[in-house]
């Protein structure tokens, strides 16, 4: 089986401040992907603890890159897009607004508004 690339993202709820809350650009990647469904099917999908360091991410990307949304790309993941980072040799996309263009890119998809 082929290495997927790996969508990190933050539990749709959690206790914060208090209260609960969610992350919105979390939230804004998971209706993207709800859009979309077979992109959701190519992903392997992680939830990550709200508390720093996160294990998973710190793991791939190294210390102090812990942002959720996170999409890690796969050794052959295309990557001609202009937001891909590299980190400990992984190359990856730390924001929703990002992630939407790469996989617009990708796969076709509408561009989120605004790019």
């Amino acid at each position: 089986m082929t290495e997927r690339s790996i969508l990190f993202l933050l539990p749709p709820g959690f206790v914060d401040q208090g209260r609960r809350e969610f992350c919105p650009e979390c939230a804004e990647i998971w209706g993207f992907l709800h859009y979309f469904p077979a992109i959701k099917e190519s992903l392997d999908i992680r939830y990550e603890a709200l508390a720093h360091p996160r294990a998973g991410l710190v793991s791939l990307l190294g210390e102090g890159k812990w942002n959720c949304p996170t999409l890690v790309l796969s050794e052959g993941a295309p990557a001609d897009e202009a937001a891909i980072k590299t980190a400990n040799g992984r190359r990856y996309l730390g924001s929703a607004r990002d992630i939407a263009r790469y996989f617009a890119s990708l796969y076709g998809t509408p561009f989120p508004r605004g790019s």
